[in-house]
């Protein structure tokens, strides 16, 4: 009898326990949003402790030998708690990175984030824009190993690491961190979000997908939208062409009706030229196609200003030297007039725009521009071209300051002598006519 009651004694003990122990992560969890960051970093910190302790210690027993443990309706909670919908946690996000370099806990975090994103978004229609930037910060901060060998930093301890376990396996990392974004991009995001994450999706997202062509319809929409967005996602589509045999019979064309009057002042443009002559840098393109682009980027050139004129004029000589086909267009002297011209510049189509039985006359033009660096690089195609290309990279962030900064720096020509002899005077030499009769009095 004594035994038994001390065993009941035991038991509502231990159930006392577990109540008070729930109490306090579910304050802890609450005080993750608290106005003042000291306390958020201190109640994450704590937080992440008794996840790693319940890892190691668990609540209730395995049910079988060789199972994986991991405290995962605490750990939902901490993420529930980072992304909240309510209050900024970039810094505590930044704070949470960290933990981040331990494999399960990454693992996790991708699940975790994926059900926060469905949750928030079926309670709310159209979630405020906190809750995507705190849910983008997040994302962003998982980052893959790129081998498996590479898999061995594990936040909560095991004697040992089975190899059923998903969690030992990059390929089962790779599923959810597809599986993450994919439930991420299928809502309607707010366009700076978008560029946001067309910004990092060529060399942060796409390299880890375990199936990377899933993004097909998400960068082909993107594409569709026109502006900046359509810009930043032909990076993007380009590696799915280029990696992965996509088939994208109008990326050049798209990429062709980008070129208008605005590209030369949007915010990417050094992005722009540098993805575009990424695109452009094949051999095996058609010369029609080519000669569309540099018809295109000349006559554009004739309003352009002159800090992107000192990028675009050597970036169609580049297109030049790739393409000897294409050097028809500066090698015919019998050229068209201008109200004769056959190139079309409304023609969407660069195939249609019969730009290769056109010439550059817009550089021999710009050979007269007022500003004398823009003159000297429109003079290059007056001579030979040479064979190695002219790099574009230090150009592609020049600014009307820099330009002028460097003309200010520039020395003035030596002073030119006039007259073997000096004149000695207001009216001249000594022996000078006028001189001898006229006198200042």
């Amino acid at each position: 009898m004594v035994m038994a009651g001390s065993q009941r004694a035991m038991r509502k003990y231990k159930v006392w326990m577990r109540h008070r122990y729930c109490s306090c992560c579910n304050r802890l969890g609450e005080l993750l949003v608290h106005p003042t960051f000291q306390v958020k970093e201190l109640a994450l910190g704590t937080l992440m402790k008794f996840v790693q302790l319940e890892g190691a210690h668990p609540l209730e027993q395995p049910k079988w030998e060789g199972h994986y443990l991991f405290p995962r309706t605490l750990f939902r909670a901490v993420v529930g708690g980072l992304l909240s919908p309510t209050d900024d946690q970039s810094l505590l996000l930044s704070q949470f990175r960290e933990y981040l370099e331990f494999d399960d806990v990454r693992y996790h975090t991708m699940q975790a984030a994926s059900d926060a994103v469905a949750q928030v978004t079926n309670q709310q229609p159209e979630p405020p824009l906190t809750f995507w930037n705190n849910a983008f910060a997040l994302l962003c901060a998982v980052s893959l190993p790129l081998q498996e060998q590479d898999l061995s930093s594990f936040y909560v301890k095991h004697a040992e690491l089975l190899d059923k376990w998903k969690v030992t396996h990059l390929r089962e990392h790779r599923k959810v961190f597809q599986t993450m974004w994919l439930s991420f991009l299928k809502h309607k995001l707010p366009v700076s979000l978008y560029k946001k994450v067309l910004m990092v999706m060529h060399d942060s997202i796409l390299p880890h997908l375990a199936q990377p062509t899933l993004m097909i319809d998400f960068l082909t929409s993107a594409c569709d939208v026109g502006g900046a967005i359509s810009l930043l996602a032909l990076n993007g589509l380009f590696i799915l062409i280029h990696k992965h045999n996509l088939e994208h019979p109008d990326f050049y064309r798209k990429l062709y009706g980008l070129l208008d009057p605005s590209v030369f002042h949007v915010k990417y443009r050094a992005r722009f030229f540098h993805l575009a002559d990424l695109f452009l840098s094949s051999s095996h393109l058609p010369a029609y196609l080519v000669a569309a682009f540099a018809k295109r980027l000349s006559r554009l050139a004739l309003t352009a200003p002159p800090e992107a004129l000192l990028m675009v004029l050597p970036f169609i000589c580049n297109l030049l030297r790739r393409h000897p086909a294409c050097r028809v267009l500066v090698h015919r002297p019998q050229g068209p007039e201008l109200d004769t011209d056959p190139y079309d510049p409304e023609e969407e189509d660069p195939a249609q725009s019969r730009a290769l039985d056109s010439c550059l006359w817009e550089l021999q033009t710009l050979q007269r521009h007022y500003h004398p660096e823009v003159s000297k690089a429109a003079s290059v195609i007056n001579q030979a071209l040479s064979v190695p290309e002219v790099s574009i990279a230090p150009l592609l962030e020049l600014t009307a300051y820099e330009v002028f900064e460097q003309d200010l720096k520039k020395k003035g020509p030596e002073p030119v002598p006039l007259e073997f002899i000096p004149a000695q005077g207001l009216l001249g030499r000594r022996d000078d006519l006028c001189a001898q009769f006229f006198t200042l009095s």
